[in-house]
């Protein structure tokens, strides 16, 4: 599913959201240099998998958080968990390094990543910015409808606090 194809299917789904595009952005600091119009809802994306190359793990937290792996690895019940390679960001998600987004989850026809959102994106608002899976625009919708979408994809949703 490429970034034309997201936005079909929210259309289609009816979930209300807003675009915002502009240049390819490879990481947190890049983004900063962007004009968003809800800069304190981007989010952060972290693609892992687990040291036997069993279990994948996305996580996503708001995008001035840190994540602690051995912290979230404890108090998530996971084995050691480390970053997952490009290639296997491309095999199973279908992204490159740099566009890693909830939406790629749609592309993960056996449902084999778990998804861990941070829980601080229902707070307020309940806007989350995702890419498209395309690292040129920022998708805003409500993380609840997010959820939703990929629950009924049939990928594992958890919410989680960062400690």
């Amino acid at each position: 599913m490429d970034k034309q194809a997201v936005y079909r299917f929210l259309d289609e789904k009816k979930i209300e959201h807003e675009i915002t595009e502009h240049p390819a952005v490879y990481n947190m600091q890049e983004l900063e240099q962007v004009a968003l119009p809800y800069p304190d809802r981007d989010a952060k994306n972290l693609f892992v998998r687990d040291d036997k190359r069993r279990n994948y793990y996305l996580i996503t937290v708001k995008g001035d958080k840190r994540v602690n792996l051995k912290d979230f690895r404890r108090s998530q019940g996971t084995k050691p968990l480390t970053f997952a390679s490009p290639e296997e960001l491309c095999e199973i998600l279908g992204l490159i390094p740099g566009a890693v987004t909830p939406f790629g989850l749609l592309n993960d026809a056996e449902c084999r990543v778990h998804f861990y959102i941070d829980q601080d994106f229902w707070q307020g608002s309940g806007l989350i910015g995702v890419h498209p899976n395309d690292n040129t625009a920022t998708v805003w919708l409500k993380a609840e409808d997010l959820a939703s979408l990929l629950k009924e994809h049939g990928t594992a949703v958890q919410t989680f606090q960062l400690e």
